[in-house]
């Protein structure tokens, strides 16, 4: 298969998720866990990725690699979330996960998904477009950079979740 220009995105296979994919973006879901060294923490369940994707008032979004419409065989996916800018005033885009399958990678896959956010980030007004990778991931790095992405070095991720979470919570008020 002949290298794709690095200035060009694949058409025609990047389509937004439908219920009937939700098996196997959980099964990407794990084997990026598993890529990613997580695979114990990857416990989400069908019923909750299709309440969250697909249910009433949903609040994630996702976009497929439909490698094969016939067989509905997935290459990738690429699932976000809206988040606010206090300081534009506006929402901004915010990559939750980005996996395209070992077999399907170097072909632009990731970055027609990547592209194809940033066309909902421009066409909204949303002001941004962020995401976290791991340190170690050279190859996504290295894809991040060729398009223009820049590392916020100066912000460190906080997270609070389990009993922690538990005993913030006690702390608050009662409503």
């Amino acid at each position: 298969m002949p290298t794709p220009d690095r200035n060009t995105v694949p058409t025609g296979l990047i389509r937004r998720a439908v219920p009937g994919d939700t098996g196997e973006i959980l099964a990407m879901v794990r084997e990026l866990a598993e890529y990613e060294r997580l695979a114990d923490h990857a416990v989400a369940t069908p019923e909750q990725f299709n309440a969250a994707l697909f249910g009433p008032a949903p609040a994630v979004y996702a976009f497929v690699v439909d490698d094969d419409p016939e067989t509905g065989s997935l290459a990738g996916f690429a699932i976000y979330f809206l988040n606010f800018s206090t300081w534009l005033g506006v929402h901004g885009l915010y990559l939750e996960d980005l996996f395209v399958r070992p077999a399907f990678r170097g072909r632009g896959f990731g970055k027609a998904l990547l592209a194809t956010m940033a066309k909902v980030c421009v066409d909204e007004g949303y002001g941004r477009f962020e995401w976290w990778v791991l340190d170690w991931n050279e190859d996504a790095l290295n894809v991040y950079a060729s398009i223009g992405a820049v590392p916020m070095d100066e912000w460190t991720v906080q997270r609070v979740s389990g009993q922690a979470l538990i005993d913030l919570a006690a702390l608050a008020n009662p409503t």
